[in-house]
């Protein structure tokens, strides 16, 4: 089976439509799916909810599609960043499901196990636990908090090998791998694609059963690193 195609929107062709739930990947600026976030916003679908840790900042990341109102909810830990996020938000146009970062994660990992729900501590006695069911184990109280099952998982990565085996350089792991496995199709987006057999099997964080379609997005902008220089000292 042919995993990678030759461009985001190749990648995206017969995946997208309008009142998607897109799970992405991503962290401010870091990891996130910029070249498959570009078809998603060219391609004009619209109502569509994300399930990402944050919405990028203005004109970056999900943020571009908030700027073409192609966003109808976020499901998101961190909003901070983004003026026409806030400016949707306060204005009731953008309909927000803020949730603790770490239950984010929790969410996105239960979905992709195939696990529904989960109880946990976090949020109980806030308004993070308003309509949901408490339970009590050994004398303290526990939320439910659902999984998340998107229809799409959008998903930044390093390198990966031809059957779809993925590595994340560092930071850009966050939200990616999660996010990847939560989706009923799941497009990654790499820098580079190396021949089957090349990866140590040791080093590969997503496995390519997860894996259904790949392209290459390199070069990239890398907008958070900035080269900064002093002058030289005379002797």
């Amino acid at each position: 089976m042919n995993k990678l195609y030759p461009t985001a929107e190749a990648a995206l062709d017969g995946l997208l439509r309008d009142g998607l739930l897109i799970a992405c990947g991503g962290f401010g600026l870091c990891g996130i799916p910029e070249r498959l976030l570009d078809a998603v916003r060219d391609s004009g679908v619209k109502d569509l909810t994300f399930a990402s840790n944050n919405a990028g900042i203005d004109n970056e990341g999900i943020g571009k599609l908030l700027r073409t109102r192609q966003v109808r909810k976020m499901i998101a830990s961190y909003v901070g960043e983004n003026k026409e996020f806030e400016r949707q938000y306060l204005a009731g146009e953008l309909e927000v499901e803020f949730c603790p970062q770490g239950t984010l994660a929790e969410r996105m990992r239960a979905g992709g196990a195939g696990i529904p729900g989960f109880y946990t501590k976090t949020g109980v006695g806030t308004l993070v636990a308003e309509g949901k069911e408490v339970k009590e184990f050994d004398g303290e109280d526990y939320i439910l908090e659902r999984g998340i099952f998107a229809d799409l998982s959008l998903v930044k990565a390093w390198k990966a090998d031809e059957t779809g085996n993925v590595i994340f350089r560092k930071t850009a792991r966050n939200f990616n791998v999660p996010a990847a496995t939560c989706g009923k199709v799941c497009v990654v987006e790499v820098e580079e694609v190396v021949p089957a057999g090349a990866l140590d099997p040791d080093a590969i964080h997503l496995p390519g059963v997860f894996v259904q379609r790949l392209i290459v997005g390199s070069p990239y902008d890398k907008k958070i690193e900035f080269r900064t220089v002093r002058e030289k000292e005379t002797a």
